[in-house]
């Protein structure tokens, strides 16, 4: 019988952090090779981890709702000697080590020349624990401080640096966060006020049962602080310029109901989304350069000849751009069935980090928020993205008098390092003119 640490391996494009949502597996539990044994979220999506051992789980080295640096173990694995299959290797000291050959664990990396790693104090179960026993968890801190016995303190990698620049001991800090995570704030607290933190508790022993706290923390982390980095980025690196239409759109409402009846449409959920997503597809054929991107370190302009179509969605996680790959190949009712099955997975958090990358334009669709228009930012590494706003009966110009239509706006907000103002009011105006009259397709393809 040997144990092995699994150490959490980089899920992706150079993530370096990963915060573990839920486990799938309690200590003693026997687990499979491939076996999922967590659900893990990354900057990007949502990952179930597969194991990499066949075996019995001895420790469960982090808490869910942890966040934890790629390299650092997470799960202990006792082995009934080399049975599990796994293809191993020797190192130096002679002893065997097991090399997971998992998709998306990428090359075993070398650390040789890298500092190590400070070896974790982890809780160990005595001999005569139940086998099922569940994961260890963190002894409830007091005003005195943690004990730190058989964890240590939790917080976030940007934290703990943040300790370590400060001189804050960590040990001595009472997290505020959720489950006592230790956060930024109480970092700041403990440098400037070094007896504020027993002061905090005392405070909080005596604070009335039920009495709301005037001020609610969440850390940043996980969708929210990838999005705000991006979106940060995006809006400092890239030139916007934001253009907008409003259009008559009465004809197209109508050929949406024309399809809703068509036997070739039945079960599939027609939106105005679906007939802009086409429009933007046929523009974007007329209108190349806002299908490219700005390579800055190549100083080139990257002309992409295929359009992965993003779609903007607001899920629980936050805000995510997943796109449908090769998107103008589709006719409208493929079209119509990738963009049900790209809401459908977002909403229940599936998304992959494969979908979410690669975007060439993106859609963001306020409408459905009753929202008219707005000043989208760009998703990073795309020259456009176009907002499209709610469909409202407004009274309208309409041969040559005033009728009550169907009233849309779309927002347009370009690159202009790479869109002149001439070309993105063509294209805006291509959607704008597809829109108001569908039949115009028949002179752009």
């Amino acid at each position: 019988m040997t144990t092995k640490e699994f150490r959490l391996p980089d899920l992706g494009e150079g993530l370096t952090e990963s915060e573990i949502l839920h486990w799938k597996v309690a200590v003693g539990d026997a687990v499979e090779l491939n076996q999922v044994i967590a659900e893990v979220e990354t900057a990007k999506a949502v990952v179930e981890l597969p194991s990499p051992y066949a075996g019995i789980i001895a420790v469960l080295h982090e808490q869910p709702g942890t966040v934890v640096e790629v390299g650092t173990p997470i799960v202990t694995f006792t082995l009934p000697g080399d049975s599990d299959g796994t293809p191993s290797h020797t190192d130096d000291d002679g002893s065997a080590r097991r090399i997971p050959t998992l998709v998306g664990y990428g090359a075993e990396i070398d650390r040789t020349g890298r500092p190590t790693r400070k070896p974790r104090k982890s809780f160990h179960p005595p001999s005569d624990a139940p086998a099922a026993s569940a994961v260890p968890k963190t002894p409830a801190p007091s005003s005195g401080g943690s004990s730190g016995s058989a964890e240590r303190p939790r917080s976030t990698p940007p934290v703990r640096k943040l300790a370590r620049d400060l001189g804050v001991d960590l040990a001595s800090i009472v997290g505020t966060g959720p489950q006592g995570l230790i956060t930024r704030a109480d970092i700041e607290a403990a440098a400037n006020y070094p007896d504020k933190q027993a002061a905090d508790s005392q405070t909080a022993d005596i604070e009335a049962p039920g009495e709301k706290e005037r001020e609610t923390r969440t850390p940043i982390k996980g969708v929210r602080k990838h999005t705000a980095s991006a979106m940060v980025s995006s809006a400092f690196t890239a030139p916007h310029v934001t253009e907008f239409l409003t259009i008559d759109v009465t004809t197209s409402m109508e050929l949406l109901e024309t399809l809703k009846s068509s036997r070739d449409f039945a079960g599939y959920k027609l939106t105005p989304l679906t007939l802009v997503g086409k429009a933007v597809l046929v523009a974007l054929r007329r209108n190349p350069s806002l299908n490219s991107r700005w390579d800055e370190a190549r100083q080139e302009i990257v002309q992409f000849n295929y359009v992965n179509l993003g779609i903007a969605a607001a899920t629980p996680r936050g805000l995510t751009v997943p796109n449908i790959k090769d998107a103008d190949r589709m006719g409208l009712l493929e079209l119509s069935a990738a963009l049900n099955q790209l809401a459908q997975t977002a909403r229940s958090g599936k998304t992959t980090q494969a979908e979410l990358s690669g975007g060439t334009m993106s859609i963001t669709n306020i409408g459905v928020f009753g929202i008219d228009a707005g000043t989208p930012i760009l998703n990073p590494g795309e020259a456009a993205i176009l907002a499209v706003g709610s469909v409202r009966r407004r009274p309208w110009e309409h041969v040559g008098a005033v009728a009550l239509r169907s009233v849309m706006t779309l927002s347009l907000s370009f690159d202009h390092r790479l869109v002149d103002g001439e070309q993105g009011s063509r294209f805006l105006s291509d959607v704008g003119a597809i829109m108001s009259d569908p039949a115009v397709l028949i002179t752009m393809v």
